[in-house]
């Protein structure tokens, strides 16, 4: 049976089977993703092995958050619509926008000797993390000579030019070696994708996608209307995250960190505390919502955040799921894409040294205590949220002797 040709269910449905996979889904995409075929495929049959796989190549295609991305168009398969894809977004995302939202708010009573050890420990967390997901990435992402090759360029254009400008010229430049360099393999490609999106709603999703980038940026330069510039921030980054999660550290911090949002010190403890928590990893931007410095922040600054980071990518796959069956059969968009997907392995190589590696590796120790995070990760495998709070307690420990 296809997947389209599966009973419907309702919004409501969704939303609380997402909620529980909100609630539980701790490790990051990849593991989300696992999380995702054991409850909605294997046990509770929403669609088959091969269009999951299908919808998974797609997301993986598109920047944006994948695992998010997925949950949004199972949501739409389901809930036979837009409704439900809504559905199923809310209930994944809010449970650590929530937890994030609170530790934003509450970071301002959080002093002494012990909150500044818990942050530090947070900061050796991100340095952990990072390092965790450049290894895994890289061994997937660049897998020969050419797209290492892709790769260094990338952390060169990074540390020469610098900024946004620089990033999205990585990716780029990436995309466009990808089609020189990329096309000896072309894995074959099977299954079908049918969902209740017509070509109208597609095309319409991918004008809104298009407008809300080019868009904000003139209002924002033009009026100097800071909910705008927040908007426009946030939108942007979330709008050029290739490969994952994680990528959107470098990003957020070009666009938060270096104009003076946000210190770095509160950037790497929200981003270490983001590892703790289920759900996706891009809820960290309602945290950095909520400590921006200028106004709106709290609450206002939040939601903007959150809702601008998540909005391309949830765009970007609604307005390609009508279309997806053809382009994902050309080889040179494949090409392009596995390039694209090598720079970023660089991006976030360059974000490991700096911001990363510089404001949280102060000395030998914290050094040891980094990499028995990374250990921990990669060699024996542990739940990130114990990995928080180990090296956090380390932190804390380590400031009190």
């Amino acid at each position: 049976m296809s997947a389209i040709e599966r009973p419907r269910g309702s919004p409501g449905e969704v939303f609380w089977v997402f909620l529980k996979l909100g609630l539980t889904s701790f490790g990051g995409p990849i593991a989300h993703l696992g999380y995702f075929r054991d409850e909605l495929v294997v046990r509770r049959r929403w669609t088959d092995e091969a269009g999951y796989a299908d919808l998974v190549a797609l997301c993986q295609f598109l920047p944006g958050p994948a695992s998010s991305q997925v949950g949004f168009s199972l949501g739409i398969l389901r809930g036979n619509g837009l409704l439900g894809g809504l559905a199923a977004w809310f209930a994944f995302t809010m449970p650590s926008a929530i937890i994030l939202l609170a530790f934003a708010l509450g970071a301002a009573a959080f002093t002494g000797p012990e909150a500044e050890g818990f942050l530090h420990g947070l900061k050796l967390v991100a340095v952990a993390v990072v390092a965790q997901a450049i290894w895994g990435m890289a061994k997937s992402l660049t897998p020969d000579r050419e797209r290492g090759g892709i790769a260094l360029a990338a952390v060169a254009i990074v540390a020469f030019i610098g900024g946004s400008f620089g990033q999205i010229g990585a990716i780029a430049l990436g995309a466009v070696a990808g089609l020189w360099f990329c096309r000896a393999e072309v894995p074959a490609l099977t299954g079908h994708l049918g969902f209740p999106v017509s070509r109208r709603g597609g095309a319409i999703a991918l004008v809104l996608f298009a407008a809300f980038f080019l868009i904000p940026p003139l209002v924002a330069g033009a009026t100097g209307h800071q909910a705008v510039a927040l908007f426009d921030a946030f939108y942007r980054s979330g709008a050029l995250v290739f490969g994952g999660g994680h990528v959107v550290l470098p990003l957020l911090q070009t666009e938060v960190v270096t104009p003076g949002w946000v210190t770095n010190e509160a950037f790497l403890a929200g981003y270490g505390l983001a590892q703790a928590v289920p759900g996706p990893l891009f809820t960290f931007a309602a945290y950095l919502g909520a400590v921006i410095g200028p106004a709106p922040h709290g609450f206002a600054g939040a939601a903007i955040a959150l809702v601008a980071v998540f909005l391309p990518g949830l765009l970007l796959v609604y307005g390609m799921l009508p279309f997806w069956d053809a382009l994902r059969l050309r080889p040179a968009a494949q090409a392009a894409m596995r390039g694209a997907n090598a720079a970023v392995v660089g991006i976030l190589g360059a974000a490991l040294y700096s911001p990363v590696w510089t404001s949280a590796v102060l000395s030998t120790v914290d050094f040891a205590v980094a990499l028995t995070g990374f250990l921990l990760l990669t060699v024996w495998k542990t739940p990130p949220w114990i990995v928080v709070l180990l090296l956090a307690a380390s932190g804390t420990l380590l400031h009190l002797i």
